[in-house]
């Protein structure tokens, strides 16, 4: 399963090589052209029956992660994180260290050698480390170096009803949904698909990109926060599984276009695709940078939800991917043929 292999892979913002090479081989034999910039977007162009608007279909590959930051002369190895992790969620965490991969947990000092005013209180990542299973910082160092990436090791299985659970689905759900579009054929018009790098550390490739892209109009794909669990209100559920893709009308980075929002939802209404609408979070995504790119892009974000993102492991639906599928499908089918521009701002 394509999903699988891509939640399995490592690819933490700043070290996408691996899931880049994956996503590339997966698209290359469908696209006109593929490469790499400098900063390692993975940049492909799919050719259209004829040239229309300038669009960007855009979905990051990086996901959060920990660097190497330091080695005890125990062996133990100190890290820090990369892009926004709970430290409540890390303690005995199994992770994959460096491009060898060398196996560690995550540990701190164990509950029965703690005073009780250190129970009463969560345990901070300066007060963990990692064990690889050496005996000195020698040993430690011949299999890992400082700067090398830290990733979960999380094996990606289907639970429950359509759902599956797995690590990094913020975002490897979205890299599915584009490379899905990228296989099919005979869409109206030209357009780029953009896997982009750092969008979890300050959405630092989708700037680049789109600098370089001018694009007329651009699309992000995403794998947004679920929180439809216990003792959370309802309008706080952000996304609930199993509804569809969301639609995002506002978020800390973005206020999407929207001319292309009503547009999407008329598309989804007249083709029975089932969406929601995206309620309001702290985060933001790759259409934060891209909207505010040169004279400004009207852009849209399409989203699967995914309970327990940036965490070890999360959830989502898999009807709610194919029916994101859906949706960016018949997007691109419809597309106008002069974009949107101005369209839903007066």
């Amino acid at each position: 399963m394509l999903l699988k292999t891509l939640s399995e892979s490592s690819g933490v913002s700043g070290g996408e090589q691996e899931i880049r090479n994956i996503i590339r081989q997966q698209v290359s034999p469908h696209v006109e052209e593929a490469e790499t910039d400098v900063l390692g977007n993975l940049i492909v162009r799919k050719k259209g029956e004829k040239e229309g608007p300038t669009l960007m279909i855009v979905t990051h590959m990086d996901e959060v992660g920990m660097i190497v930051v330091g080695f005890e002369k125990s062996g133990l190895i100190k890290f820090s994180k990369v892009g926004g992790i709970d430290d409540r969620v890390l303690v005995s965490k199994v992770v994959q260290i460096g491009p060898q991969k060398i196996p560690g947990v995550i540990g701190a000092k164990a509950i029965h050698l703690q005073k009780p005013e250190e129970r009463k209180k969560s345990i901070k990542i300066d007060d963990m480390y990692i064990d690889i299973g050496a005996g000195s910082r020698e040993e430690a160092e011949k299999k890992v170096k400082l700067g090398d990436y830290i990733s979960f090791i999380t094996r990606f299985e289907e639970i429950g009803d359509h759902c599956a659970k797995g690590k990094a689905l913020d975002n490897r759900v979205g890299c599915a949904v584009l490379i899905e579009i990228l296989k099919k054929q005979n869409y109206p018009y030209s357009f780029y698909g953009v896997f982009t790098v750092q969008e979890e550390v300050g959405m630092r490739g989708a700037g680049a990109a789109a600098y370089r892209i001018k694009p007329d109009l651009a699309l992000v794909v995403e794998g947004t926060t679920a929180a439809d669990v216990v003792e959370v209100k309802k309008e706080g559920h952000v996304t609930t599984l199993g509804k569809g893709p969301a639609l995002t009308i506002m978020d800390a980075s973005v206020i999407t276009h929207r001319g292309m929002v009503q547009f999407l939802k008329k598309l989804a209404e007249q083709n029975g695709i089932p969406y929601q609408i995206r309620r309001f979070t702290g985060a933001g995504t790759d259409a934060g940078r891209i909207a505010l790119t040169r004279e400004g892009v009207p852009s849209a974000v399409v989203s699967v939800p995914c309970r327990y993102i940036h965490n070890p492991a999360g959830i989502l639906n898999l009807k709610d991917m194919e029916n994101t599928v859906k949706l960016v499908d018949v997007f691109l089918k419809n597309l106008p043929e002069g974009g949107f521009n101005n369209e839903g701002i007066d």
